[in-house]
């Protein structure tokens, strides 16, 4: 991104005339150094401006200790082109401070403690042009690092991190008629007046970054129709005037990132026909949407808070953040692991439960009530392999080109429908897993209850479960105006992260059902299985066989591994959803991995924890296959005898 100053750089750029290395100059402090007609004073403990030759073209004061600047003090010497006066104590300019200094082309007075500049401080600089200075740390967070060691050219005044409060009423470019670049970065200015830039028809740069402004009046900018670049950065604007750049159609660079902005303007860009770099960094836009960007013609680069902003401008060549760790600005699946396991995870759930649903529908059980809870659950966490092959399949279907589709994606009947049903999926595995647990419980901690549920209780149950499920998937397709784009939030379209432009509604919802059912849930299956293991010790230390003792580890560890499929799968989940609620900042590369790994672990495993490793299954699976086989036998010896 070379927009703004960048392009203006070799424009500006000379190339500095050769001078000899012997001095020129008959009066030299003792403590500085001469080099033709440069005096170069750095870093030395000096609390005065010296007295030097008349003839002098360049004087270096920076890093001193000058506290400030009597009038007058340069009126002789006419041939000084840069002054120097940088990282120094300065808090009071005189009106006459510069006075005489008519050939001054550069001047530094960054890292000062300067309050105020009072009218006619630089009047009789008629020729003060521009400013060089090294690349520092405190760039922008732009991708601009490839430049780093070259020089910047900053301003033509340079106040860098001074304590300016503020600056005159009256135009600035009156005095200075020549000014085009303009860094007032890091000062304390709070508001910006129409007339202070009514006559700087020439400026080219203006950079009022890291000031304190909270507000601009409507026409501050109206005559700049040469500005390149303009940087409102790290202010406290609220609110920007809805014909605030109504006349910038030159300009180039706009930076208006973090400010506190409730609103931006639909028709806010619409006169910057030539934009090529926007920054809306650290900034919410409720009301984000194309129209916005759609005048934006040239604009090439464009850097906002949120990768989902990304798909309100397909037309930008290149848009920051590139990704929310979900999805990219190519991929509907930013991560090569995560486009390759979503179809692992898909097949792996898939056709576990698919296995197992067929496995009990041919193998007769005694407890057939049992069975069909297992079945159900089955259906519940097949639904979830359904749900990665949706996306695996329309992570292909983008390849290459997701934000051009991102939003359209987002906001389509597909992406809802499938955020549902990953819903749907999510709660009936949970109620069932607390049902069945539940049962097991009452069987195992209160044998002589006589409890046992008859065939029409469980599947009275089991209708009201998933009955129960698909109403919390679409409770917030009732509302749109309370819940919003409720499934669309990202790629992947699950519900699992809040943020600041969530409606509370919303955010109440998913709330509720996360750390309230789900955790609920979990606190239901730990202490159940605690109880039930408690129970069959008891039970055991009454009996002194090392059956019993091998019975109780096997228990013990197959309880173990359910409770710990269900806290690998929930724990996270639980967490996340904390950590959003506080408005904590999470990558959303842990979102992805949440929801493509994490989520369907229980779904993967649930077929093998409750069907493929229970002694019960395998014995009557056992008993199965040597009916078949003696039916084979009998067959074969029926045939061998005709």
């Amino acid at each position: 991104d070379n927009s703004g100053w960048l392009k203006l750089f070799g424009s500006f750029l000379k190339k500095p005339e050769e001078e000899t290395d012997e001095c020129s100059l008959d009066l030299v402090p003792e403590c500085c150094h001469c080099k033709g007609r440069k005096i170069d004073c750095t870093q030395k403990k000096l609390h005065t401006v010296p007295a030097v030759s008349a003839n002098v073209t360049v004087l270096d004061l920076k890093r001193n200790r000058i506290k400030s600047l009597s009038a007058d003090l340069f009126i002789s010497y006419g041939n000084l082109e840069i002054l120097l006066l940088q990282n120094n104590l300065i808090k009071l300019i005189p009106r006459r401070a510069f006075s005489g200094l008519s050939r001054l082309r550069r001047l530094f007075l960054s890292q000062n403690h300067i309050t105020t500049l009072k009218p006619g401080v630089f009047k009789d600089l008629h020729k003060l042009e521009w400013f060089l200075k090294v690349i520092s740390d405190k760039w922008t967070s732009k991708n601009k690092t490839m430049f780093s060691g070259f020089v910047r050219l900053l301003s033509y005044r340079y106040m860098l991190n001074n304590s300016l409060e503020k600056i005159p009423r009256r135009s600035i470019c009156t005095e200075m008629p020549k000014l085009n670049w303009l860094d007032l970065e890091g000062n304390k200015i709070r508001s910006i007046r129409n007339s202070v830039f009514q006559e700087c028809k020439e400026f080219t740069v203006l950079i009022l970054r890291r000031n304190q402004i909270k507000q601009i009046e409507e026409d501050a900018f109206s005559r700049m129709r040469k500005l390149v670049e303009l940087d409102l950065s790290d202010n406290r604007m609220q609110e920007l005037p809805p014909s605030l750049f109504r006349n910038l159609q030159s300009l180039q660079q706009l930076n208006i990132s973090h400010n506190p902005l409730g609103h931006v303007y639909e028709d806010q860009f619409d006169s910057l026909v030539h934009l090529q770099s926007l920054s809306i960094e650290g900034v919410e836009i409720p009301n984000i949407q194309n129209r916005m960007f759609k005048n934006l013609g040239y604009l090439s680069h464009i850097y906002f808070k949120k990768f989902q902003y990304c798909g309100h401008s397909p037309h930008v060549r290149s848009c920051k953040p590139n990704t929310d760790g979900i999805s990219s600005f190519e991929n509907l699946l930013a991560n090569i692991i995560l486009r390759v396991f979503v179809w692992v995870m898909a097949c792996v759930t898939c056709f576990g439960n698919i296995f197992v649903i067929c496995l009990r529908s041919c193998i007769v059980s005694e407890n057939r009530q049992h069975t069909m809870s297992i079945k159900s659950l089955c259906c519940a966490d097949c639904l979830m392999g359904v749900y990665l092959f949706f996306i695996g399949a329309f992570d292909i279907k983008y390849y290459g080109e997701y934000n051009r589709h991102a939003q359209e994606w987002m906001e389509s009947v597909q992406c809802q429908f499938i955020g549902s049903l990953a819903m749907l999926s999510t709660e009936v595995s949970v109620l069932l897993l607390t049902y069945m647990t539940l049962e097991k419980y009452l069987c195992i901690v209160f044998p002589f209850s006589h409890y046992r549920a008859g065939k029409k209780q469980t599947l009275s149950t089991l209708v009201s479960i998933w009955v129960l499920g698909f109403i919390i998937a679409v409770i917030p397709f009732w509302d749109k105006d309370s819940f919003g784009n409720y499934y669309g939030k990202n790629g992947v379209c699950f519900p699992l992260n809040n943020d600041l432009a969530e409606k509370p509604r919303a955010r109440g919802y998913s709330t509720v059902i996360f750390l309230g059912i789900n955790l609920l849930a979990f606190i239901i299956i730990v202490f159940s299985y605690s109880s039930m293991f408690y129970s069959v010790h008891n039970t055991g230390a009454k009996s002194a066989e090392r059956s019993v003792f091998s019975r109780e580890v096997a228990i013990a560890k197959r309880f173990f591994f359910i409770v710990f499929t269900d806290a690998l799968c929930w724990i996270p989940i639980f967490l996340l959803k904390t950590l959003s609620l506080l408005q904590v900042e999470t990558p959303g590369t842990i979102t992805s991995w949440v929801v493509i790994f994490i989520l369907p672990i229980n779904s993967a495993l649930n077929p093998i924890l409750y069907t493929i490793t229970t002694s019960s299954f395998q014995e009557r699976l056992k008993l199965c296959l040597q009916k078949k086989r003696q039916q084979l036998g009998i067959s074969g010896t029926r045939k061998s005898l005709t």
